[in-house]
């Protein structure tokens, strides 16, 4: 998506070879039109598979994730990094490690909100370790519901997130791939085609 690369070259503020800060336009400040256009594209990307539920993790992913809903006309729901005592004991759950905060968390979602049978695409802003969004499969299998593949807003390739997804016969889209950073310094690669996935109903 050549548009969030060149707003990752002109405003990104690389802070080393593996931590990328986009704070002014996707994660903290959100440029809602750039959302909305992501939100499109991946609607677009996974427009065949018949998605029935847009699935995402607080906080950094929820724009995305409901940009995606909205483009698809599904709802979206998001993991909650602290159960609420308003959720109750009906609930999926997993650990997932934060690369960028350095914590691990029990996630969770209402069973109410994923369905046995349900066509679910995970939505992140970032493909790193892959920690959080093997968090997120492990929901939708608990679930019983079908997950079609992920889509994520930035990947770092040098990591290992990729892999542990596909390892898992996970289809894997990302609209910035990039191969190496240093500050001052991007450098981006073309994305791969969608990864025959093991999960296919």
């Amino acid at each position: 998506m050549k548009i969030l690369e060149q707003r990752i070259q002109a405003e990104g503020n690389i802070l080393s070879d593996r931590v990328l800060k986009v704070d002014s336009f996707l994660n903290h400040q959100v440029d809602t039109e750039l959302a909305v256009a992501i939100g499109q594209e991946f609607a677009q990307l996974f427009a065949h598979e018949q998605i029935t539920k847009v699935l995402t993790i607080e906080a950094s992913g929820i724009q995305f994730a409901m940009a995606t809903g909205i483009a698809l006309n599904v709802p979206f729901v998001y993991a909650k990094k602290k159960k609420a005592i308003t959720q109750g004991d009906r609930v999926y759950a997993a650990s997932v490690h934060s690369f960028t905060r350095g914590e691990t968390y029990q996630v969770s979602i209402v069973q109410d909100y994923l369905q046995p049978g349900e066509r679910v695409l995970i939505v992140d802003d970032f493909l790193a370790t892959g920690a959080a969004l093997v968090g997120l499969a492990d929901i939708v299998e608990q679930a019983g519901a079908h997950l079609v593949g992920v889509g994520c807003v930035i990947e770092k390739t040098f990591q290992e997130g990729r892999g542990l997804l596909e390892e898992r016969g996970i289809a894997v889209q990302s609209l910035a791939r990039i191969s190496a950073m240093s500050p001052g310094h991007v450098e981006f690669i073309d994305e791969l085609p969608l990864l025959p996935t093991a999960l296919k109903a």
